[in-house]
């Protein structure tokens, strides 16, 4: 005890950076997104012929892409609401990088009133490790 009172700046500043540690795995859990790993992805592709939106930046899903997905950066979103709502009726696989993305992602059409979409785990790199097929066109 007398440890943590006489180095309570020492303690205070363990625990905010611990928060910080944790902070991306909690806001994961509140963001109320559906993750789904890329084998069950497969699965949604295929058997319920959802639509796959990559919401990296051109440059990033020129250089690799899941097949047939539709490139629509983040940023834009909120602008491309018109071709979005096309979409409403379908499943909705959200993919980045690595899946932070795809949650701010996943926040915004849930604001849209889209009821089926799911984020990739782990995003791109988890497709790839998993030997997934990608076009680089």
């Amino acid at each position: 005890m007398d440890f943590i009172s006489n180095n309570i700046w020492l303690v205070l500043i363990a625990l905010v950076s611990g928060g910080f540690l944790v902070w991306p795995w909690i806001a994961k859990r509140m963001s109320g997104a559906k993750e789904i790993g890329a084998m069950d992805a497969v699965q949604l592709i295929n058997r319920k012929d959802a639509v796959v939106i990559d919401v990296r930046e051109p440059n990033e899903f020129a250089t690799a892409h899941i097949g047939n997905a539709k490139n629509i950066p983040l940023a834009q979103i909120e602008k491309r609401t018109a071709e979005l709502q096309k979409l409403k009726n379908k499943p909705v696989l959200l993919a980045c990088a690595t899946g932070s993305r795809s949650h701010a992602a996943f926040a915004l059409l849930k604001k849209l009133d889209f009821a089926d979409v799911y984020v990739l785990s782990g995003g791109l790199g988890a497709w790839q490790q998993a030997s997934l097929p990608v076009d680089k066109k």
